[in-house]
């Protein structure tokens, strides 16, 4: 290739990024000022405290680094084997362990209310928060606000609606007296307390654990595992099955049958295996769906129906995987839920 092309090929590319990067970060054609000022409008036509209102949404501007989080979720930027890597590693897991023995009390108690195996609840806090040791030091007003006025530079209107109407549903939270604003910090896309509920989520799910007349998922431990509990159990969770498992597909298996959904006895017919060889349990007319997250050169899973209750959470295979093999790890250290 002579120079010329060279130059024209470096200076098109360099222009083709140039603009996807600019498009990432360009500002929506609302001025920000302008944007909070309608939604304090609209915060208090829903009968907010027009003093809280002011308050939470007055002399701040929109967060950069929220802008720039929010182009790169490892969720959607890394393979699974490199964020499970991280996620159900050895420390997690051994911490884990430790933490279902320490609040097994708690944990046991929201289990025998809602149907959720402690595992799965202990799985859920220790990947949203590292059971507590992170929930997040943003200001939740202010990382809400970038996020619905930004929607990703104006090019996701049904983004921005969604963060809006999670910004004044926080705005309730605190305006209900759960949590004072300035207390009120969480993850930088909005997620609150021990288990990382958006707004919305709280509103609907929070649960008063320890019968006190709150819901502190922030510092009550009780209220956090029976709101984790409670979530999964009103989005479907079976407490008699497990979230699926780790498989081997056979030699020459088809790729066009990853996605599908049969009976395990037909995928057991197909010589699907447990990792260690021998066949796949087989619950009469239990169905599962075949995974494999990283292409068919990578792990394999059948999940069940309760992989996609913990999708409800979070709508991300990577996550939902980890979440389960973290809770069998979690169990295995106890006899008692290691069949789970």
């Amino acid at each position: 290739m002579n120079n010329f092309k060279k130059t024209s090929l470096a200076l098109i590319f360099a222009l083709v990024t140039g603009f996807s990067a600019v498009s990432a970060f360009a500002n929506p054609a609302v001025p920000f000022e302008q944007w909070l000022g309608e939604v304090r409008q609209e915060a208090i036509a829903q009968n907010i405290n027009p003093m809280l209102v002011n308050k939470a949404l007055t002399g701040f501007q929109p967060d950069p680094e929220i802008i720039r989080l929010d182009t790169k979720q490892p969720e959607f930027t890394q393979t699974y084997a490199a964020y499970s890597s991280k996620r159900v590693n050895k420390t997690r897991i051994e911490r884990g362990q430790k933490m279902l023995v320490k609040h097994y009390d708690e944990l046991k108690k929201a289990s025998d209310k809602y149907g959720v195996a402690p595992q799965y609840i202990a799985a859920l806090w220790g990947m949203e928060t590292n059971y507590g040791g992170y929930t997040g030091g943003k200001d939740t007003v202010k990382s809400l606000a970038t996020l619905a006025w930004h929607g990703r530079g104006g090019t996701s209107p049904k983004r921005a609606a969604y963060f809006r109407k999670e910004l004044i549903t926080a705005l309730k939270i605190v305006d209900q007296g759960h949590i004072t604003l300035d207390q009120m910090k969480g993850s930088w896309a909005g997620a609150l307390g021990q288990v990382q509920f958006m707004p919305s989520s709280f509103m609907n799910l929070a649960q008063d654990g320890d019968g006190d007349g709150r819901k502190d998922i922030w510092n009550n431990l009780s209220d956090a595992f029976a709101s984790a509990a409670n979530y999964l159990a009103k989005n479907g969770w079976n407490d008699g099955q497990r979230w699926g498992r780790e498989v081997v597909l056979p030699a020459g298996f088809d790729s066009n049958l990853v996605g599908s959904k049969k009976q395990l006895s037909t995928w057991k017919s197909m010589g699907i295996k447990l990792p260690n060889g021998a066949p796949i349990p087989v619950v009469p007319g239990m169905m599962g769906k075949v995974i494999a997250p990283d292409g068919m050169s990578g792990s394999a899973f059948l999940v069940y129906n309760n992989f996609h209750t913990i999708k409800r959470w979070n709508n991300s295979d990577k996550f939902a995987l980890s979440v389960g093999r973290l809770a069998d790890a979690i169990a295995a250290a106890n006899p008692t839920l290691s069949g789970s």
